[in-house]
C-alpha cells in the first residue's frame, strides 16, 4: 500500500503566511520558507504554497519566494494562486515549483487541464476545488471560496480528472480552519468515483482527523495549515501515531 502523505499548507499573502477561519479572519503565521524549511526537516511529505491575492502585481513576488523555497527545501512543493495559462505553469515549474495547483481558472476553462497534463505530464496537474454543503449537495466556488458556481463536487473531480488532472485537492469550505474533522463521507465519495489521489483539506485539528481521514475518508493525502504553523501538533509526532494505528506513513 502506498504510504500517505502529510502536506502543510503555506497560504500566503504580501510575502508572509497567513491562516484563516472559513476562508476569512487571516492571521500572520510566519515567514513562508522559513517554515517550508523546518517542514521539510520536520519530515513532511509535501508543501503546497497558495497565492491568495495572486494580483497581477503580486505575481513576481510569488515567482521570487517559489525560487527561495526551491533552494531551501528537500521536498516536492506545489504552488496555486492565480495560474490561468500553460506560460504561468512554465515560469513556476522553472522557478523551482514541482507541481502546480489551478482551482478558478480550471472550471472557467477546463481545457487548461488538459494543456498542461499534455505540456508537462499528469503529475504536474493537481486540479483544487473548494466546495461548501448547501444541505443537498456540494456546491462549488470560485476565487478563493466568494463565488459560487452551478458545478457540484462529485461530476466536476470526475470530469477534472478525465481531462486529465493528477490529483485533486478538495477542500471543505464547511471545516476550513474549525478543527473539527474532515468532510470524510464526501471524501470516501470520492475515493469511490476517482482513480487518481485525494487530498484531503479543511478541518485539521487533531491526530485523530487524520486517522479519520485515511480510513474513514479514504484519503490518499492530508493537508493542513494551523496546526503545523502554530505546533499545535509536530509532524513527527502525528507520523508516530499513525503508524501506530496502521496507516503506512514514511518516517
Amino acid at each position: 500500500m502506498l504510504a500517505k502523505r502529510i502536506i502543510p499548507c503555506l497560504d500566503v499573502k504580501d510575502g508572509k503566511t497567513v491562516k484563516g477561519v472559513n476562508f476569512v479572519n487571516f492571521r500572520d503565521a510566519g515567514d513562508p520558507v522559513s517554515l517550508g524549511r523546518q517542514y521539510s526537516e520536520a519530515g513532511a511529505d509535501e508543501l503546497v504554497y497558495l497565492d491568495i491575492t495572486a494580483s497581477h502585481e503580486g505575481r513576481r513576488t510569488f515567482i521570487d519566494l517559489v525560487s527561495r523555497v526551491a533552494s531551501n527545501v528537500s521536498i516536492p512543493f506545489t504552488v496555486g494562486g492565480g495560474i490561468n495559462s500553460v506560460a504561468d505553469v512554465e515560469t513556476l515549474l522553472n522557478a523551482g515549483a514541482d507541481k502546480v495547483s489551478i482551482n478558478s481558472s480550471a472550471i472557467r476553462r477546463p481545457d487548461l487541464i488538459g494543456d498542461i497534463s499534455r505540456r508537462f505530464g499528469a503529475q504536474v496537474c493537481v486540479v483544487a476545488i473548494d466546495a461548501r454543503f448547501d444541505g443537498r449537495e456540494w456546491i462549488c466556488y470560485l476565487n478563493g471560496g466568494r463565488i459560487a458556481t452551478d458545478r457540484r463536487l462529485m461530476e466536476w473531480a470526475y470530469e477534472a480528472q478525465e481531462r486529465g488532472a493528477g490529483e485533486i485537492l478538495f477542500t471543505s469550505m464547511d471545516h476550513d480552519g474549525v478543527k473539527t474533522g474532515f468532510a470524510c463521507e464526501a471524501l470516501a465519495e470520492l475515493g469511490g468515483r476517482l482513480s487518481i489521489p485525494i487530498i484531503a483539506s479543511g478541518g485539521a485539528g487533531a491526530k485523530e482527523h487524520f486517522l479519520d481521514v485515511f480510513t474513514r475518508g479514504r484519503a490518499d493525502a492530508a493537508l493542513a495549515a494551523s496546526i503545523f504553523h502554530f505546533n499545535e501538533i509536530p509532524i513527527p509526532e502525528l507520523k508516530r501515531y499513525l503508524s501506530d494505528n496502521n496507516v503506512p506513513v514514511r518516517l
